[in-house]
């Protein structure tokens, strides 16, 4: 029970303070569940970021579930999966009811600018990590390269280059695979 408790408490505090969604959430899980409490290994926390990204859905929420699976089962995707989706639903909550009565000026206009801002050096600090976890050969490091440039000048939609680099990552395997025979 003790390491459910710490999975929606991490998850709870990650999903409240970061405004980015889920992968904005990953410094914050890191430090506590791989630093702190020491519940996962980093390289398995960072692969289950990874697969949370391809599949369809919340990507906070896929992560919980994998990482609340790893560490406490069922019960353990139970309290990360509430702990991740209450403070967007709270929030939402609340901001829907309160939309209305904020002025849409002057200091209200000025915070909301600061919380984007630190929304993207949290973004930016995942895509860092992640880097550092997948980009770990020339093919890949130039594979995600080329898939950046294309997204970057709107050469490419982001499912077609999932579906294309997925292909490249198994021929690269396989050519892997026929070197070492």
């Amino acid at each position: 029970m003790h390491k459910n408790w710490i999975l929606f408490k991490v998850y709870l505090l990650a999903g409240t303070f970061t405004f980015s969604g889920g992968m904005a959430m990953l410094p914050v899980i890191e430090r506590e569940l791989v630093g702190k409490y020491h519940l996962i290994e980093r390289d398995q926390l960072y692969e289950y970021a990874t697969l949370s990204q391809t599949f369809p859905g919340v990507i906070a929420l896929n992560n919980a579930c994998f990482v609340g699976k790893k560490i406490g089962g069922t019960v353990g995707i139970i309290a990360a999966s509430l702990g991740a989706i209450l403070p967007a639903f709270v929030l939402m909550l609340a901001a829907t009811i309160a939309y209305q009565m904020i002025p849409q000026e002057g200091v209200v206009l000025s915070i909301m600018a600061a919380i984007r801002a630190a929304s993207a050096a949290f973004l930016f600090s995942t895509a860092y990590s992640l880097a550092r976890f997948n980009l770990k050969d020339a093919p890949t490091i130039i594979l995600a390269a080329v898939c950046f440039l294309l997204t970057v000048l709107n050469l490419a939609n982001a499912p077609t280059l999932i579906v294309i680099a997925g292909i490249v990552g198994i021929i690269l395997s396989r050519v892997k695979q026929v070197r070492r025979v």
